[in-house]
């Protein structure tokens, strides 16, 4: 087993070299392969927009879809062992809604502006402050769902019940919101890797790097959660508290890819099985890394598709995502059974 855990992570960390390296390499506007290398090097080029193209663009783009990928895939994961169901993901419980609602809130309300009496946005960094407060408030309201029940079930309830009245609220926004501000939130809705610039990279990068560190940290936890909610208690596992700071990093990862990205569909459910159809384990100490790298592939992947049609613009990543995740849920709900989960 370990010697086929080592393979796959080799194997996938030459596929995230590889990957990123194409996805500095192709895009809209063709760049020769030695010019790239030039740049990254710090040397001069021919043209001086190739050079703004890769590191303003191309750079922070591929970076933004690895640490995606890596954080929704995590989110999925840990959120399909706290509640013991398959097709849970980042979505399920309403963080991504709440993003949602306040990217709405926005763009349909204000026009594009986020103003009180103390501060005020406009522009990108509106939404992302819109996108990231919708977030936080709707996983403020889980944590504290979270005190008053304890069933993991009734608590998934709860999250899919808020995505609905969400989801209520942005329609009526939308019917009575301006067609231009219908456009914007339609377009922000399709999700783009792209909305993360060279500038804003470091502090998207520290936000996702913390909640995937708490991750890590879940690991022996979400591994005794595998065999029962009573069985980890007899170890010593407080499951509320782990409850909670499962709800904390996932509610984090799950608000700072949404704020900069758009709500991204499939990677968060599909990569996690995946990673166990690989792995044939449902041990967490492996399946956790793996699931992680994984879904860095997958959304460089996406990223790299997006961009095939070159100078005749970019594909839409929920236009993408879809096609590669859809046929692993469906092979995963035909071959439940088969399917060691718990193990």
């Amino acid at each position: 087993m370990k010697h086929k855990e080592t393979t796959y992570s080799l194997a996938l960390l030459i596929a995230l070299f590889v990957l990123v390296g194409a996805n500095l390499l192709f895009g809209s506007v063709r760049i020769p392969a030695d010019a790239v290398w030039n740049i990254l090097l710090g040397n001069e080029v021919e043209k001086a927009s190739w050079s703004f193209i890769v590191w303003e663009s191309r750079f922070p783009q591929a970076v933004t879809a690895l640490l995606c990928g890596a954080s929704l895939a995590g989110s999925g994961l840990m959120l399909q062992t706290a509640f013991n169901n398959p097709l849970a993901d980042p979505s399920i419980l309403g963080i991504s809604s709440g993003s949602s609602l306040g990217v709405a809130l926005v763009m349909l309300v204000g026009g594009g502006s986020l103003a009180t009496g103390l501060f005020s946005f406009s522009g990108l960094f509106s939404i992302v402050v819109g996108a990231f407060m919708g977030a936080m408030l709707v996983m403020g309201l889980i944590l504290f769902f979270s005190t008053l029940i304890k069933s993991n079930i009734m608590l998934l309830i709860i999250g899919i019940m808020i995505g609905y009245i969400i989801s209520s609220v942005i329609s009526l926004l939308n019917f009575f919101a301006t067609a231009e501000g219908v456009h914007s939130y339609l377009i922000w809705g399709m999700g783009n890797f792209g909305g993360v610039s060279l500038q804003q990279l470091p502090y998207f990068s520290v936000f996702i790097l913390l909640g995937l560190l708490l991750s890590v940290l879940l690991i022996k936890p979400l591994n005794a959660m595998l065999l029962g909610t009573r069985y980890a208690e007899n170890l010593g596992v407080n499951i509320r508290r782990t409850r909670n700071l499962l709800l904390l990093a996932t509610g984090l990862l799950t608000a700072v890819t949404t704020a900069f990205c758009g709500p991204i569909s499939f990677i968060g459910l599909a990569v996690p099985h995946m990673a166990r159809l690989l792995l044939g384990t449902s041990n967490h100490n492996v399946l956790l890394p793996i699931t992680l790298l994984t879904g860095g592939v997958i959304a460089l992947i996406c990223n790299l598709i997006c961009a095939l049609p070159g100078e005749a613009g970019i594909i839409p990543l929920n236009a993408v995502t879809p096609v590669l995740g859809a046929p692993i849920i469906i092979y995963v709900i035909i071959n439940q059974r088969k399917i060691q989960y718990f193990n």
